[in-house]
């Protein structure tokens, strides 16, 4: 099962979207960004739910957590 982190590069990478462009969507800087994607960092709450909402998948999907992408 993926984790956090790959789920996170995989879904920017569908999007066509640099780390700085995600960067800059969620207002975190790039080094952040990068710590998601490097499993060296998580964000709080608030961000996942709207990295998961700007992506639209699941919570669950975006934590690696499940297959299933759509949101319920």
């Amino acid at each position: 099962m993926a984790t956090f982190s790959q789920r996170m590069k995989q879904l920017r990478k569908e999007k066509k979207l640099t780390q700085q462009q995600l960067a800059d969507q969620f207002s975190v800087k790039l080094r952040t960004c990068q710590g998601y994607e490097y499993g060296e960092s998580y964000p709080e709450v608030a961000k996942l739910v709207a990295i998961a909402d700007f992506f639209d998948v699941s919570l669950d999907y975006l934590m690696g957590r499940s297959e299933i992408r759509e949101r319920r």
